[in-house]
């Protein structure tokens, strides 16, 4: 931070940067046509803000002050670099002719409308969520150009090295060059299978979070955060099922850890813990898109969290009712994942045998030879049921499979209960 600038504007441009950059960056895309160009020239404009604003003040509407200065930052920027490279005269030259147009089409002092600016987000969401890029840097470039955060932020929440994920980000926005990914919303023959990746991120971003426990809580809030943008710019039903599951799931999240950091299974969590704004929001999203009947596997799984959470405990839960909804989520989505999680509620539901018999015929498919919750499901159905040689096996094949810490403490808990 430069030493003339004041400790609280230095605060203020941070907190506009957090809750601006996103918005500013998309409009910026759309001006300059590049990703790399536009988050430099962003940069700048909040670098300018740092020496100019403690002279002239913080202008009324930052934003558009910030997008403007961050144009002529990048049009300096190419007429430096166009003495030797004539592809960057061309562009600096058309940038120009743009900028003289507008100012002669606009009125004195207009802005950019708050519409044109939520359209330029969701265009940024949907290129970095193209199917071309690869899943890791679809996740890191959303996070890292929508969201706003950086990159040693995301690669903490990864686990990954700041290199690793800085990587990640440049071979993403290679792709989008060399194949000259379009910076637009998918036309309507195309919006829905592109619409599935960009949830499919969002969920994957959540589910980080989810699984890193504590330290993951801003990066589950950054999932609900993107999945109320993308409600906002386009509220399909899915989207809102989606928004719907991850807040009944977060609804958990003060309950399901303990002060030592182990995991508490949900037939043991205080529900007085839980989070009743976020379940009420939650049901209320996954009823309105299950009224729209063209909801979609999302929202079947926010469906399922909708019954755990109306259920005052686990032998209260409709079991028979997750069981139905999990046979339409197999219909439309299947997966051994969602077999198993049948599996277990069908134990829950007709009895720890019946939900064995499942759960070893999904075990001899490939698919979760190596899914520790499948050998940890099999292990408790064990253990209830007596059979404790097996329980013991089931429970220390998951725990050489399980890598998250507070899941292996979990398992060593168990295997310890039964000797």
């Amino acid at each position: 931070m430069p030493p003339h600038v004041p400790e609280d504007l230095s605060r203020t441009i941070e907190t506009l940067y957090r809750s601006e950059s996103g918005r500013i960056l998309a409009t910026l895309v759309r001006l300059l046509g590049d990703l790399d160009l536009a988050e430099e020239a962003m940069h700048e404009a909040f670098a300018a803000a740092l020496d100019r604003w403690p002279q002239t003040g913080i202008p009324d509407n930052p934003r558009p002050w910030l997008i403007s200065t961050a144009r002529f930052k990048a049009i300096d920027g190419m007429r430096r670099r166009a003495r030797f490279d004539g592809v960057e005269r061309e562009l600096a030259l058309h940038l120009e002719a743009q900028i003289n147009e507008a100012r002669i089409n606009e009125a004195p002092g207009e802005t950019p409308q708050e519409e044109e600016i939520e359209d330029d987000r969701l265009r940024l969401i949907f290129t970095c969520c193209h199917p071309a890029l690869p899943p890791e840097g679809q996740v890191a470039l959303t996070l890292r150009e929508v969201c706003g955060l950086t990159t040693e932020e995301i690669a903490r929440a990864f686990l990954v090295t700041p290199a690793t994920l800085a990587q990640r980000i440049v071979r993403a926005k290679a792709v989008i060059r060399d194949k000259a990914i379009p910076y637009q919303v998918p036309v309507s023959q195309e919006l829905s299978a592109r619409l599935g990746a960009a949830l499919q991120v969002v969920y994957l971003v959540f589910n980080a979070g989810y699984s890193a426990q504590a330290t993951g809580a801003e990066l589950s809030r950054e999932a609900i955060r993107l999945a109320r943008l993308l409600l906002d710019l386009l509220p399909e039903p899915e989207v809102m099922g989606l928004l719907g599951l991850m807040l009944l799931q977060e609804s958990h999240r003060a309950a399901r850890i303990s002060p030592n950091g182990d995991l508490i299974l949900l037939d043991q969590q205080d529900r007085s813990l839980w989070n009743k704004d976020q379940i009420a929001e939650g049901i209320s999203l996954t009823e309105s898109a299950l009224r729209s009947r063209r909801f979609g596997a999302y929202t079947l799984q926010a469906a399922i969290a909708a019954v755990h959470a109306e259920a005052s405990s686990v032998a209260s839960t409709d079991w028979h009712q997750i069981i139905l909804l999990y046979d339409q989520l197999i219909r439309i989505h299947p997966s051994p994942v969602v077999e198993l999680n049948r599996a277990v509620a069908v134990a829950m539901c007709e009895g720890p045998e019946h939900g064995l018999r499942l759960i070893d015929g999904l075990l001899a498919r490939e698919e979760l030879a190596n899914y520790h919750l499948a050998h940890s499901a099999r292990a408790d159905l064990c253990r209830r049921l007596g059979r404790l040689p097996e329980a013991r096996a089931s429970y220390e094949k998951a725990l050489a499979l399980a890598r998250q810490e507070p899941e292996r403490r979990f398992l060593a808990g168990r295997l310890r209960e039964l000797k």
